[in-house]
């Protein structure tokens, strides 16, 4: 793509996405089970970090209660679309990414919970592999003390992309469901394969709650991953 039709797109795309989703937000009927475990954990006057997979990223800005929350967001160039529409949304940035200044986003996002942010995380992005966790949101769970919220999304009527993650867009008018599971605290000590295993229990916890709403919504199950059998 030319320079030209880069700097076109790039003040476009993100205009066009943020508006459909103001709209996906007035015409939807939305539905927020286990957000108490949310409301619990702010009663006791902590914070938290939200972690769903890539291809839920689209209604996602709704799955917040409200405060303050930060995003880990790539340098890739696909990833400066989406940062625009976060921006947008009233969504702070953390720059960095699981493959390239990575430790400098971490840095970042530690410095933003001390300051009282909470955190989001996609653990399988910016690039896959598909519904894999990737060691950061574990490193932030375990430096910053915060509990991981696994958290799904899913809608019917939607499109699934074509796309490396197979992103779930819903529908004008389409039914709405975000399911929130229990929290993983990840103890400070945790290293090596400790952290591994509980990469994979976040991992678990992800699957389970976005395949249960799927079904709950009838979209059903996301295309099988390359190697994993269906569950």
């Amino acid at each position: 793509m030319s320079p030209t039709k880069e700097r076109i797109l790039l003040a476009v795309a993100p205009r066009l996405a943020y508006a459909y989703i103001r709209l996906l937000r007035a015409s939807m009927r939305l539905e927020w089970r286990g957000r108490e475990r949310l409301e619990a954990l702010r009663r006791d006057g902590g914070r938290f970090i939200l972690a769903f997979w890539h291809s839920r990223l689209v209604m996602m800005p709704y799955v917040y209660p409200g405060g303050r929350i930060t995003v880990l967001s790539s340098r890739h160039r696909d990833s400066e679309m989406l940062a625009r529409v976060l921006v947008r949304l009233g969504v702070d940035l953390s720059k960095g990414s699981s493959t390239s200044g990575g430790a400098a986003g971490l840095r970042d996002i530690l410095r933003k919970t001390r300051a009282g942010y909470d955190v989001a995380f996609t653990p399988d992005g910016p690039k896959g592999p598909r519904r894999v966790v990737k060691p950061g949101v574990v490193a932030a769970a375990r430096f910053s003390g915060l509990p991981v919220v696994p958290v799904a999304f899913s809608a019917h009527p939607a499109w699934r992309l074509r796309s490396w993650d197979r992103t779930l867009v819903p529908r004008p008018f389409a039914r709405g469901l975000y399911l929130y599971g229990e929290p993983l605290v990840v103890p400070r000590s945790a290293d090596g394969p400790e952290q591994d295993a509980w990469a994979a229990a976040l991992g678990r916890a992800l699957d389970d709650l976005t395949d249960a709403a799927d079904r709950e919504t009838g979209i059903g199950p996301e295309e099988e991953r390359p190697g994993i059998p269906a569950s």
